[in-house]
């Protein structure tokens, strides 16, 4: 190492060892921290924590929030009342209505669809801008419409969902519809119960009184406030001795028996709604002509004139036409074993060779042909041979299979335990006896 300064030049050298003692000097100069008393009051020192002083006035954003300032006004649309009538019945001008309806194609749906009724809530800021503008489509979904620069941007906002089962129940002494209505079921809820039920009893002839039954369905609710009625998840429904249940399976939201057999089959019952009809328990109906108690080849159903009347399954009109006997009568074969005939209508509402689907109207019930009053004569053959409707054998039902049947039959299992203990609460409590 020696031998190698050696071959430096002098004058190099020395200018080296200047150097490095210039730098040792310096070393030994610099202050401790810790020892050095620092006089200038605008001096900090690495490490150490210092108060600050803040004005928080200086901190407040010169755009203020508008959420917190919007102001609400509440306006319903009047009969015969457009947006542009709306706007101009609470002061707000067309050209904003204009602004609105050309920032986004779905403003202007939502806007050009007003109906009666409908509720709209406008959010003004503290310059009575218009900053939001909310139209309710449901009790769980709105629809918003926020300012954003020039432009309005549209956005759907649903509201999370929470639901809980109730149960009702009653035993039958009148008739079904006010058993229902007492027992606290919505009309909605009483026509999907005997929709469940209807391939199975005719809710037009076969209602006896004390008919019985339960339904465990669910109630609806929307930042803990009540938002209606939903699905009916099981029911069970004894008619004349006989016991039929009903549970909703989740995957596919039909309706089964505890054995996982469709509730659907290929033929209603019966091919009126049991509203229209009367005379729910009398069983030994006269014949409205021959005024006898013995029955004739098919069912009658005494209703108002112009009652909507059903195809009782899926099939082709094989006739459609006018006697003397049947006045207006519709013949529809369901297959090369079934044919329904419906007769004595005021209208038809189908044609020969067309096509129909179970519970499409097929004509409305009048008084023509042999008759002395208003009904629908109703018959149902078999292989030519003619059946009772009410009680005949109808086709299997579909039935779930392998994984779907076991899954399903787990399901229907819990419902059914859950309305037994409803139904054992109740029965504890005070049996209900509708009236």
């Amino acid at each position: 190492m020696l031998s190698k300064l050696a071959k430096i030049p002098l004058i190099h050298r020395t200018l080296i060892a200047l150097s490095s003692a210039a730098v040792i000097v310096g070393m030994l100069l610099i202050p401790n921290d810790m020892n050095v008393q620092n006089t200038d009051p605008n001096a900090l020192q690495v490490g150490r924590s210092y108060p600050v002083d803040i004005n928080p006035e200086l901190l407040v954003s010169p755009e203020p929030n508008r959420n917190a300032q919007i102001r609400w006004e509440k306006h319903n649309v009047k009969s015969g009342e457009s947006s542009a009538l709306l706007f101009k019945r609470i002061g707000l001008s067309a050209r904003l209505l204009h602004n609105l309806i050309s920032s986004d194609d779905e403003i202007k749906d939502q806007l050009s669809n007003l109906k009666p009724g409908n509720e709209l809530r406008f959010g003004f800021n503290d310059q009575n801008e218009l900053i939001q503008l909310i139209r309710p489509i449901s009790s769980t979904e709105i629809f918003r419409i926020t300012k954003a620069g020039d432009s309005y941007i549209p956005l759907h906002e649903s509201k999370p969902v929470e639901t809980q089962l109730n149960y009702a129940q009653a035993t039958i002494s009148s008739n079904f519809w006010n058993a229902a209505i007492s027992a606290g079921l919505t009309p909605n809820q009483i026509m999907e119960l005997a929709g469940m039920f209807g391939w199975d009893i005719d809710f037009a002839l076969d209602i006896r009184a004390g008919d019985h039954f339960e339904v465990l369905f669910e109630e609806r609710f929307v930042e803990g406030e009540y938002a209606g009625r939903g699905k009916i998840i099981a029911a069970s429904f004894t008619n004349q001795g006989d016991n039929f249940k009903a549970i909703r399976n989740d995957k596919d939201e039909s309706y089964y028996d505890q054995n996982g057999r469709a509730m659907k089959k290929a033929f209603l019952r019966s091919p009126i709604n049991f509203r229209y009809v009367s005379s729910n328990f009398n069983p030994r109906r006269l014949h409205p002509v021959t005024g006898q108690i013995k029955a004739h080849r098919g069912t009658d159903y005494v209703a108002p004139v112009g009652t909507p009347i059903w195809a009782a399954g899926d099939g082709i009109v094989s006739k459609a036409g006018y006697n003397q006997f049947n006045g207006n009568y519709v013949f529809i074969r369901h297959s090369n074993t079934y044919i329904t005939k419906y007769l004595h209508m005021k209208k038809r509402k189908v044609k020969t060779g067309q096509r129909v689907k179970q519970g499409q109207t097929v004509g409305t019930l009048g008084a023509t042909g042999r008759v002395t009053g208003a009904h629908l004569h109703y018959e149902f053959l078999v292989n030519g041979v003619h059946k009772n409707p009410r009680t005949v054998k109808l086709p299997q039902s579909k039935s779930l299979t392998g994984k779907a049947k076991s899954d399903f039959k787990v399901q229907a299992e819990k419902r059914l335990d859950q309305l037994a203990r409803y139904s054992k609460y109740m029965a504890t409590s005070s049996p209900m006896i509708i009236h």
